[in-house]
């Protein structure tokens, strides 16, 4: 649904979504293997659903700063700008601001970061505080009435949040879809774990909140219809509602079914998805091929530390192994400089990893995100340090260069090129292997796909197998997969792995971020997109 305010008069409304982090989780060194088709990661989930909640009758210009820059003249063609994002981005939505003012546009800033640190945007003109709402009705309405900058800065925040039965759906044709590595989309909002580390509590809930199953459908004709492949579910815990994600299931295997199987699925759960075989059985059903979990360490005593006992219902790799089984290739997050840390931290996990075969794993160090447990925690021991020039604004218990020594020498070794590619070859007999056998698919089988497809294998068999550093290992690989015919995950395989070697290649030199949440690299501010799974879930008035 739209806004329920009928506004007087017509206002142009740009949205500009700010650039965002590196990570290992955003395969920007894969992009060129896509003939520059593919430009950015994730559409900004949260900023189509505002725009779709505009108005019918104000125009939407829509800008992802991560494919191409908001121009002067999309400056001056708007009579209102609206930003959004997370506090990674502070440094590109602070230049969006100043870019609007330099137009004498007024600027509202809304998402998860000025939600929660409203401090950080003392330059915005307007601030929306929480997610999509009564304050959100109550801004338009202001935009309505008054075109001008305001003489200082207002603030709308949320009391009553618009259900997400009555999200409208996002603003999927203001964007080209298909230049994104990957399609999103919501059926849950909220978790209900509190993990010392996470926000998400704090700004969605632990009850999750639901969409309808029938929305979530007609969303995914809209993304099929647009040429997407592949889709990933940005619910903060796909699971956080275990009853509600048995029962969207059948109706995603009865569309999948329908429509002869047009996407691949992947999510972010909690690791004690393994717990529930029913659950599983029904996602590979449905065309799930990828889970990420917050693993975060496999050390026992340090998840019972942050409050993350949920990893430990089941042994840790029995838990991976399970959701191995049902076809899922595990793409896990691990943290370092946890207060439980010991200098054999980093052998630890290095062994984890080995044993795991988990083949791509967001390694992070430790960095205190405003108003979670951990950060009141560390505030009150008086360990937030500024993270200007660090890697992060935690005083460590471990000296911080040993912490950054530990995260260099496990991402080197996990991201060596042999250790990533003896993973993936694993997954591929073990995991891949297991999965549903699709039916062939029409759109997915087109002329224009298969073109595509060779393309980005020629791009590959030539820059890797040919020119590149490590092209021995990548035969090694290749052949066999060739020979047999394995050609999709050959190329998932080579492609993931690029990029994850050549980003530990930027990190070891320092031009890549330790920390997702840390605004500056190594060497200074960051300069380049993008970042990781779960940061493409922006949010404008609290939207995702």
């Amino acid at each position: 649904m739209r806004t329920r305010y009928s506004p007087a008069h017509r206002r142009r409304i740009l949205c500009v979504y700010p650039r965002y982090a590196r990570s290992f989780g955003t395969f920007q060194h894969a992009y060129p293997f896509f003939g520059g088709r593919v430009r950015a990661f994730m559409p900004p989930q949260g900023l189509l659903v505002v725009a779709a909640y505009l108005p019918e009758t104000w125009p939407v210009r829509f800008v992802d700063e991560n494919s191409e820059t908001a121009t002067a003249e999309d400056f001056r063609w708007a009579d209102a700008v609206f930003v959004s994002g997370m506090h990674i981005q502070q440094p590109q939505i602070h230049d969006i601001v100043a870019r609007a003012h330099a137009h004498a546009r007024p600027v509202i800033v809304g998402g998860p970061s000025v939600s929660g640190c409203p401090e950080y945007y003392p330059d915005a003109d307007v601030v929306h505080l929480g997610e999509l709402g009564d304050a959100t009705d109550r801004l338009i309405e202001y935009l309505d009435r008054h075109p001008e900058r305001p003489p200082q800065q207002l603030t709308f925040e949320t009391i009553e949040r618009l259900p997400l039965v009555d999200f409208p759906t996002p603003a999927y044709g203001l964007i080209p879809l298909r230049e994104y590595f990957i399609a999103n989309i919501q059926f849950s909002s909220g978790c209900p774990y509190s993990c010392e580390f996470c926000d998400i509590p704090a700004l969605y809930g632990r009850n999750p909140r639901l969409k309808t199953a029938a929305q979530v459908l007609a969303e995914l004709d809209l993304i099929a219809a647009a040429g997407a492949t592949s889709v990933y579910f940005v619910d903060d815990n796909f699971i956080g509602n275990q009853k509600a994600a048995l029962e969207l299931l059948p109706h995603l295997v009865d569309w999948q079914t329908r429509n002869h199987y047009p996407l691949r699925f992947a999510c972010e759960a909690t690791l004690n998805i393994a717990k529930s075989e029913r659950v599983l059985a029904l996602m590979r059903e449905a065309g799930f091929i990828t889970v990420f979990c917050g693993i975060e360490t496999p050390e026992p005593e340090a998840l019972h530390a942050i409050s993350k006992d949920q990893n430990l219902r089941m042994p840790i790799l029995d838990s991976v192994q399970r959701i191995n089984n049902y076809g899922l290739e595990v793409v896990s997050g691990i943290i370092l400089g946890l207060d439980t840390d010991t200098p054999d931290t980093a052998d630890r996990l290095i062994e984890f990893i080995h044993a795991s075969r988990i083949p791509m794993l967001t390694i992070n160090v430790l960095y205190a995100l405003p108003k979670t447990p951990l950060w009141r925690r560390l505030e009150a021991e008086r360990r937030l340090v500024p993270d200007a020039g660090r890697e992060s604004n935690v005083a460590f218990k471990l000296p911080y260069e040993t912490v950054l020594g530990m995260w260099r020498r496990c991402i080197g070794v996990a991201y060596a090129p042999e250790a990533v590619y003896a993973r993936f070859a694993h997954n591929i007999a073990h995991t891949f292997s297991r999965r549903k056998k699709y039916p062939v698919n029409a759109q997915r089988a087109s002329w224009a796909n298969l073109r595509m497809g060779f393309a980005i294998l020629a791009r590959l068999l030539w820059r890797v197998g040919v020119r590149g550093g490590y092209r021995r290992t990548f035969w090694r690989l290749a052949w066999p997969a060739l020979r047999a015919g394995e050609i999709e995950p050959l190329i998932h395989a080579a492609v993931v792995s690029h990029h994850l070697i050549e980003f530990t290649r930027d990190c070891l030199r320092g031009a890549g971020e330790s920390s997702f949440y840390a605004s500056t690299t190594l060497e200074g501010p960051e300069t380049a997109p993008p970042n990781h799974p779960r940061s493409a879930r922006p949010v404008v008035a609290g939207t995702r």
